[in-house]
């Protein structure tokens, strides 16, 4: 896989963000990150560098991360080759996965979800709450569920 630092330049990952910004514009109506240019290159390195977490999930039954910016990266102390493909489930100790189970299954319903809050834990075992996250229901070109993303530039260990 591409260095991290290249990442955002895939084939895979340039499509997940694609749907990524798409889908947040179609269920909030305003851009994720303001000022994008229209170049999908130029857009994903601007959404991988953003100041604020990005990360996405598949439609799995146990759904698996296949995006995260440099933000998201660094939180969760980790590279994009432990990211890819881990079940976003353990993004969140076990004491606090119910909730966030309730989070994303009404997100499902209503498309998208504002100002969520809760305690994260990253690959090395440190925990931190997120505040004000807005998570959004993905969905393709073709108008077929995607997965769920996230976002947020507020948080604080704990």
């Amino acid at each position: 896989m591409a260095e991290e630092n290249e990442i955002w330049m895939s084939p895979g990952w340039l499509k997940q963000i694609g749907i990524i910004l798409d889908s947040y514009e179609k269920w909030l109506g305003q851009p994720l990150i303001p000022g994008l240019p229209s170049n999908l290159l130029e857009r994903a390195r601007a959404a991988f560098e953003a100041p604020k977490v990005i990360v996405s999930h598949d439609t799995s039954a146990d759904p698996l991360l296949n995006y995260g910016n440099r933000m998201a990266l660094q939180l969760w102390e980790t590279t994009p080759e432990i990211l890819i493909g881990m079940p976003s489930r353990k993004t969140a100790e076990p004491v606090h996965r119910d909730e966030r189970a309730r989070m994303l299954a009404q997100t499902r319903d209503r498309g998208y979800s504002a100002d969520y809050q809760g305690i994260r834990i990253s690959t090395s075992g440190r925990r931190f709450h997120i505040r004000q996250a807005i998570i959004w229901n993905l969905v393709d070109a073709e108008g077929q569920p995607a997965g769920q993303a996230a976002s947020f530039d507020s948080w604080e260990y704990v």
